[in-house]
């Protein structure tokens, strides 16, 4: 199983500097990969509830944010191996058309090593600010999914549909990876999870205990091979949401939560149910702003990759 890293784009963590040292640190130390996050807005007051704090509250980290994309593409040019991830973009925010440019730009300038981690978005305010209707987000990616592996795969381009329509026209640069970099989804709910089943190359839950992602990604391949799929190609990527502390915590524990030793057993738990990769991400725990935490942290779950 793969082990991979968060890059610091959110909170004040989020600089030139820790971009730069993280990303080498984590290449140098055979980490497989670095992902990034999507944020918008810090709203006053939320309309929906935030779904990783047990009392919804959004954390003060989202206030500030480097774009994802531009991140990567910034430590794509001081990196050699490692590959580049998304987790997640949220596509009601985007036109795919632009998207897919972008994404391929980084896939091309990174010499294929691009991973593109989608969602459907939970934050309402966001959705208003940049104009996606919050009730069509489903009927949305239906469409997004194949408009982008449209542009990536075929020449001339065309599609018609409710959402989006382009023209019949020619786009030549596609993307280093054939047929295109791999598609992960954060699904959660039984219309995203048949929507990924049917569309997507990969899996990319969060929060989720070990028992609760086994039965998931189990009815996941099923739906892949009712759509005709082989299942054995979907694959599951873990965020793992870090809060390392010097004790043991009990067994309600959540998960990647309490002593090293029991993040271990979550990361063995998930290579288990067969997790093709877990990756890192330290930024909401304690310390998790300190640059300095960060650098240390690769050090010490470096061991993980021997899972």
């Amino acid at each position: 199983m793969k082990i991979g890293f968060s890059l610091p784009n959110i909170g004040p963590i989020g600089t030139a500097e820790a971009l730069t040292k993280v990303a080498q640190r984590a290449e140098t130390l055979g980490y497989s990969t670095l992902w990034t996050i999507e944020r918008l807005l810090y709203p006053l007051k939320l309309q929906k509830p935030y779904p990783g704090t047990p009392d919804g509250h959004l954390p003060e980290i989202y206030k500030q944010v480097l774009d994802p994309l531009d991140s990567l593409t910034y430590v794509a040019s001081q990196t050699r191996k490692i590959r580049l991830g998304t987790s997640v973009l949220d596509m009601p925010y985007h036109n795919p058309v632009v998207l897919a440019r972008r994404l391929t730009t980084l896939d091309v300038l990174s010499n294929g090593r691009l991973c593109v981690g989608l969602g459907l978005g939970w934050n309402k305010d966001e959705m208003d600010a940049t104009g996606a209707d919050f009730t069509k987000r489903g009927a949305l990616a239906d469409e997004f999914l194949p408009l982008l592996k449209a542009i990536w795969t075929t020449n001339p381009v065309e599609f018609h549909g409710k959402f989006f329509n382009v023209p019949k026209s020619y786009i030549n640069l596609k993307p280093v990876q054939k047929p295109h970099p791999p598609i992960y989804l954060g699904a959660f709910v039984p219309a995203a999870l048949k929507r990924l089943a049917r569309l997507a190359d990969g899996w990319n839950p969060v929060f989720l205990p070990v028992p609760v992602m086994a039965e998931m990604f189990g009815n996941i391949k099923k739906m892949a091979e009712e759509a005709g799929r082989d299942p054995s190609t979907i694959v599951m990527v873990v965020h793992a949401a870090l809060e390392i502390i010097d004790k043991a915590l009990d067994k309600d524990r959540a998960i990647f939560s309490g002593s090293l030793e029991q993040i271990s057993e979550d990361v063995r738990a998930c290579a288990k149910i067969g997790a093709d990769e877990v990756f890192f991400d330290p930024a909401f725990a304690p310390g998790g702003q300190s640059l300095d935490r960060w650098l240390s942290l690769l050090d010490q779950l470096r061991g993980m990759m021997t899972v």
